[in-house]
């Protein structure tokens, strides 16, 4: 298969080219670094990347950014830059891509754990991921020639533990090398419309 890994350079990302790096074709987008670069909250940006790659037989995107801080203090400003980015950034990718993507292709978003178990100074995070899904149950129902599309739902990753540990106290971490599991049961399985949680 010949996957294309968006936010491929970042930890997550890192895991999941080297999950699937011996068995198919990896192809890279990312702000900066990758084999091209994307940036997922501009279409045209989007599009670009995907006349660039040609077709593909899967998409995984593991990137986006979101905004921690006290919702007393939060702005709309602040809080749209998790709409603009990790939410419709994967959106966009997903609307653009599809028509990319070769017949019985895939389509792997990315949320998280906050979807579900909200933290402190995480409300961005707990919409954003949370829509997220429900945009992937949505078009699950809808995607033609057998395209088939999921969600990731990881919790705090163990390599960034160093960077995001104090926003979730008592959480269990998982090895990126774990998360990335789910990446394949998405891109190598049957199912669509799912949320594979890795708490």
């Amino acid at each position: 298969m010949k996957i294309l890994v968006i936010g491929g350079t970042g930890t997550l990302g890192k895991a999941v080219i080297k999950e699937f790096g011996a068995d198919h074709k990896i192809v890279t987008a990312g702000k900066t670094h990758g084999d091209f670069q994307v940036d997922i909250t501009d279409e045209n940006s989007v599009k670009t990347l995907f006349h660039s790659t040609g077709k593909v037989d899967a998409i995984i995107a593991t990137t986006g950014s979101l905004h921690f801080g006290p919702l007393v203090e939060m702005t709309a400003e602040q809080f749209n830059i998790g709409l603009q980015n990790k939410l419709l950034g994967q959106v966009r990718i997903a609307l653009i891509g599809q028509s990319f993507l070769n017949d019985g292709g895939s389509i792997t978003l990315t949320s998280g754990i906050i979807a579900d178990e909200p933290i402190r100074q995480g409300a961005n995070a707990t919409t954003v991921n949370a829509a997220v899904e429900g945009f992937v149950r949505g078009a699950a129902i809808e995607l033609p020639r057998g395209i088939r599309i999921n969600v990731v739902s990881p919790t705090v990753v163990e390599e960034s533990l160093k960077a995001y540990g104090p926003f979730f106290p008592g959480f269990e971490a998982a090895p990126a090398a774990r998360v990335a599991k789910a990446y394949r049961r998405s891109v190598e399985g049957a199912q669509t419309g799912r949320v594979y949680k890795v708490w």
